[in-house]
This record gives C-alpha cells, sequence and structure tokens, in this order.
C-alpha cells in the first residue's frame, strides 16, 4: 500500500516544540493551503495538522515561524479520538518525514539593500588577476606529474 502526502502551505502559527517522556523531540503545527479555485467570498483554504519527530521536529522550531511558506512530504493519518461525549471523533493530520524552505518569504524578508553612498563607483573588472599567468602551449602545467610521463 502506498501512503504518501506532498502538500505546501503556510504556517498557522508558530510550531510546538516538546520533549517526549524519554526525550524525543516532537513539534506540532497547523499549515494553511489556498485552494486551486478562488470563490466569491476569496480564495478559501485547507488547515491541516502536521507532527514531525525527532531532526526534522527540531528543524521545523529552529527555522520556520508563522507566515513562512513550507513543503511537507510524509504520510496521512487518522487519529482516532474520544470527545466530551464519550463520541468517537477522527482527525487527520499528516506526519512529516521531510520538510522543506519553498516560495518567497513574505515573513521575515530581508530588507532591501541599502542604496550606495553617493560618489561610489566599483572598482573595475580586471580580465585576467595579476597573480596568474599565462602558459604557452609547449610548457608543462604546474600539477602534471612529471613521473608518470
Amino acid at each position: 500500500m502506498l501512503n504518501t502526502i506532498t502538500i505546501m502551505g503556510r504556517l498557522c502559527d508558530n510550531p510546538t516544540l516538546r520533549q517526549t517522556g524519554t526525550g524525543v523531540a516532537v513539534c506540532s503545527f497547523r499549515i494553511a493551503c489556498d485552494r486551486d479555485k478562488q470563490t466569491e467570498g476569496g480564495q478559501k483554504a485547507d488547515f491541516v495538522d502536521v507532527t514531525a519527530w525527532r531532526k526534522t521536529a527540531e528543524f521545523v522550531s529552529r527555522y520556520f515561524v508563522k507566515g513562512k511558506p513550507i513543503l511537507i512530504q510524509g504520510r496521512l493519518q487518522i487519529r482516532e479520538w474520544m470527545d466530551k461525549e464519550g463520541k468517537k471523533r477522527y482527525s487527520p493530520e499528516i506526519l512529516a518525514n521531510e520538510v522543506f524552505f519553498c516560495g518567497g518569504d513574505k515573513v521575515n524578508a530581508a530588507p532591501a539593500a541599502a542604496p550606495a553612498p553617493a560618489g561610489f563607483a566599483p572598482a573595475p573588472f580586471e580580465a585576467a588577476p595579476p597573480e596568474f599567468a599565462e602558459l604557452d602551449s609547449g610548457e608543462d602545467l604546474p600539477w602534471e606529474d612529471h613521473d608518470m610521463k
């Protein structure tokens, strides 16, 4: 059987990193994934819960924040739980195997580079740096092993 999913979205909140009783890192977060078509009321999104474990969990908690785009490869899991009335409920979630940076970063975007000071001109480009010398076609190359000839 095949259970694999690739999904891209933006984090709805900052990821939450916890440790299990045995010290294993686990990170939970939710992403918003825009749907393909816009409706009259605007763009619709699906909100998906994601869980990452161990090094992947540490990576997500260290480098991702609310609003940052994220690409996740993992598997779909349906979690069973009981509500307050004792009814069995089901919640889909993604167990992340791999997480990647993706897309533009509207959150934490680097500020535009400052303009160059007045009167500043970059150094002209030199065709060949002075520490390099051209060799005649008949000369040995400096890295050739002369014992192998």
